[in-house]
């Protein structure tokens, strides 16, 4: 299986800008379509954003298109998530995804990061 490590979380002011990273082990990143998802404290998961394995399509929920950018470097087993413009709604634990080429699931996941917007 795949191991996902999430880092970057922390407690940042309203309007600020965060960076989200998520590292794989292995060596089959380039395989998987990767995603970014988050849960509020009393809420169900979501998924926030999602990147194609070539990185040719991204996809937002549209609460934060505009100001979340989810980008990856397959030659660091990388995947990103630049959150500009942060609202107290998105405080919640990241989680980082991984959904193997022909699977319909995300499949394997990180252990999650903190992001706390004050307002």
């Amino acid at each position: 299986q795949v191991q996902l490590v999430e880092s970057g979380g922390g407690l940042v002011q309203a309007g600020g800008s965060l960076r989200l990273s998520c590292t794989a082990s292995g060596r089959t990143f380039s395989t998987y379509d990767m995603g970014w998802f988050r849960q509020a404290p009393g809420k169900e998961r979501e998924i926030v954003a999602r990147i194609n394995w070539s990185a040719s399509t991204t996809r937002y929920v549209d609460s934060v298109k505009g100001r979340f950018t989810i980008s990856r470097d397959n030659t660091k087993n990388t995947v990103y998530l630049q959150m500009n413009s942060l609202k107290p709604e998105a405080t919640a634990v990241y989680y980082c995804a991984a959904r193997p080429i022909q699977a319909t699931l995300f499949s394997y996941w990180g252990q999650g990061t903190h992001v706390t917007v004050s307002s």
